[in-house]
């Protein structure tokens, strides 16, 4: 027995070498401490769907990939011949694709794969998922069209079980076309020009790719809601091949304890009653655990697990009558930084999930509480270590259609004592109701608004997010009050910041939210605290060069910059502790740029590597807890 486990182990070790001398990543630029630890034979081995989970039959697609580039005339049949290998999820322009190469709107992308699908993942259907495909994608099963996408941020799954041939080897294809920024898709930061604060394109498979084995009848996908004032979570549960008299049993777990209990015929308008709740914070984010199943004559048909956190995001008015962010009933200011969300080796996918947790974790470890999700949409695990490590999010929808917008700010805006506003955002301040939407074309808003139908969708379970951010500093903005109303009205359970940072329809959506570099500073509470939370959107952006660490060795920028770390923090520190009158004057958020640097801009905590923290960690923790008093707020 033991020599053939350690036959089994050889073969293994020898496909993996083998597999990994096929690929190397692509010099020339920095890279992460993680880049080392990708291996080409199992990248991103982890299963990629926390929030409906069954983990005993799935097989994960990550890995080397054939690819090919055509120009865009081509007529959609799988191509014969390819250039050379990918690793798949990671995108073909980045360095840990092992490519490196741009795409276009002139060109198509396409890879290419044989996989194998064992007898035992040929009982049921048998579903090929993908986290992630920027931007339109049709999926081609053995020569055969299965399915097709327009999207580059959400998830979806394509049911390919009629067009399998006999035996286990199976050919799997996809076509994409992605035209960054000369289309007027949903492309977040994306130009095919990077500069300043725009940067590389993202073309193709940027997140995992699985099979998953599933009986007839499935489970589909689950909706929880959280209701704290009424004690209970609301379920609903999407199933295909349902039966009459099959039965949906949801269950709530803490821990081995079950909390409630209900069953449904049709999976809608569950109600689960959670007495005494364990509510989800920052500084207590307690998950309970959720329990699936399809029975059919008291047999489990089918079964999944998810997860919810007990958790209220609303507004109320203070003693001195401005509106507060209320989390659970109780004032909590939320503080953290801009995330962009990208790395220099794999662009927009994470090297391995210990970068993707990384971030994370040291977001929390320098004392924030708080993290804005800044025009770009994460992998399910990264929102799920928030859930798990309790920082609140505000999720962006990324920008699309961004050009000829004409916009202004419009704010009254309050400094901190003894601070000027300077004389360009008084100008702006001082002009009433001046205020523009984009004329997008029909097909440009239908894309708009599926796509951020299908980002709500596919993140309403985790209870991290609090607030959506439909649009930011008025790039491709349209139909601004109808998005806003349409977007609180689909969502009631979160709150809404409809206009990040300008071009303010005032009165539209519950939160005013300012921009103001260096600053800090608030908008204006005697204006429009009443009716709307105040928040600082963005702020600080204190740029600190370090050599080696540099994207380009010229040309980079902060919105101020510093020499030293002693004066970087120095201003910080400054800056921070001003923020504490803000607060009693009626701030309820900020949000610092940013997380880490990214290409050119060198504003961040980090270097873009992760390998340099600017900042005093232990400093920086207790520097934050001043802003968490809450003998500032009545």
């Amino acid at each position: 027995m033991k020599k053939t486990v350690w036959s089994l182990f050889f073969v293994a070790a020898v496909g993996a070498a083998n597999v990994n001398a096929q690929w190397k990543p692509v010099e020339g630029k920095i890279k992460t401490q993680w880049a080392e630890k990708v291996n080409a034979a199992n990248p991103l081995p982890e299963y990629p769907r926390p929030q409906l989970t069954r983990n005993n039959n799935w097989k994960n697609l990550n890995g080397l990939w054939q690819y090919t580039v055509l120009p865009n005339s081509d007529a959609g049949t799988v191509p014969a011949q390819y250039d050379g290998n990918i690793l798949v999820p990671y995108a073909i322009e980045s360095a840990l694709s092992g490519v490196g190469k741009t795409v276009g709107k002139d060109s198509i992308l396409w890879y290419n794969r044989t996989i194998e699908i064992p007898a035992s993942m040929r009982k049921g259907r048998v579903l090929l998922h993908f986290g992630a495909v920027d931007w339109a994608a049709q999926i081609y099963v053995n020569g055969v069209k299965t399915g097709t996408h327009e999207g580059g941020y959400d998830p979806f799954s394509i049911d390919i079980t009629d067009a399998l041939k006999k035996g286990s080897k199976q050919s799997v294809a996809v076509r994409v076309w992605d035209p960054t920024d000369d289309g007027p898709q949903p492309a977040g930061k994306q130009v095919k020009k990077p500069h300043g604060i725009w940067y590389t394109p993202v073309t193709g498979i940027w997140q995992t790719v699985w099979l998953e084995s599933v009986p007839n009848t499935y489970i589909q996908a689950t909706k929880q809601t959280p209701d704290v004032d009424r004690q209970q979570l609301q379920v609903s549960v999407t199933t295909a091949g349902l039966e009459p008299g099959d039965e949906i049993r949801v269950s709530a777990w803490d821990g081995k304890k079950q909390v409630a209990e209900q069953v449904s015929a049709d999976g809608n308008n569950i109600v689960l009653p959670i007495a005494d709740a364990k509510l989800w914070s920052p500084q207590t984010p307690f998950l309970y655990d959720l329990k699936i199943a399809v029975t059919r004559k008291g047999k489990i048909i089918d079964e999944a697990g998810s997860y919810f956190g007990m958790r209220r995001i609303a507004l109320a008015k203070d003693a001195n009558g401005i509106q507060r962010m209320m989390l659970n009933n109780q004032f909590l200011f939320q503080y953290g930084p801009l995330d962009q969300g990208w790395w220099p080796d794999g662009l927009y996918t994470a090297p391995t999930d210990e970068a993707l947790k990384f971030d994370i974790e040291q977001t929390k470890a320098l004392g924030f509480n708080m993290i804005r999700k800044h025009i770009k949409v994460e992998p399910a695990r990264w929102y799920y270590y928030c859930d798990k490590l309790g920082i609140v999010v505000w999720q962006d929808m990324p920008s699309g259609d961004r050009g000829g917008n004409t916009w202004s700010q419009q704010l009254r805006v309050k400094m901190p004592a003894g601070k000027k506003v300077d004389d360009a955002h008084q100008l702006k301040s001082q002009v009433p109701g001046l205020v523009f939407d984009k004329n997008r074309s029909a097909a440009s808003e239908a894309i708009y608004r599926k796509e951020w139908k299908a980002i709500m969708d596919a993140l309403h379970n985790y209870p991290s997010i609090v607030t959506w951010v439909p649009f930011n500093e008025a790039w491709g903005q349209f139909k601004t009050k109808e998005i806003v109303e349409w977007t609180m009205q689909y969502d009631p359970s979160r709150l809404v910041n409809g206009m990040s940072g300008g071009n303010f329809f005032i009165g539209a959506g519950p939160i005013v939210d300012l921009h103001y570099y260096p600053g800090p500073s608030m908008p204006d509470p005697e204006v429009y605290g009443q009716t709307q939370a105040l928040v600082l959107g963005e702020f600080g952006g204190l740029g600190l060069p370090v050599k080696e660490h540099l994207w380009l060795d010229k040309g980079n920028w902060g919105y101020r910059s510093f020499d030293d770390n002693e004066k970087l923090f120095a201003q910080y520190s400054e800056m921070i502790r001003s923020i504490p009158d803000l607060i009693k004057w009626g701030l309820s958020a900020a949000v610092y740029t940013q997380t880490t640097d990214v290409e050119i801009e060198t504003n961040g905590l980090f270097t873009y590597d992760r390998k340099v923290l600017k900042f005093p960690r232990e400093k920086m923790f207790q520097l934050h807890q001043l802003l968490y008093n809450k003998a500032l707020v009545p």
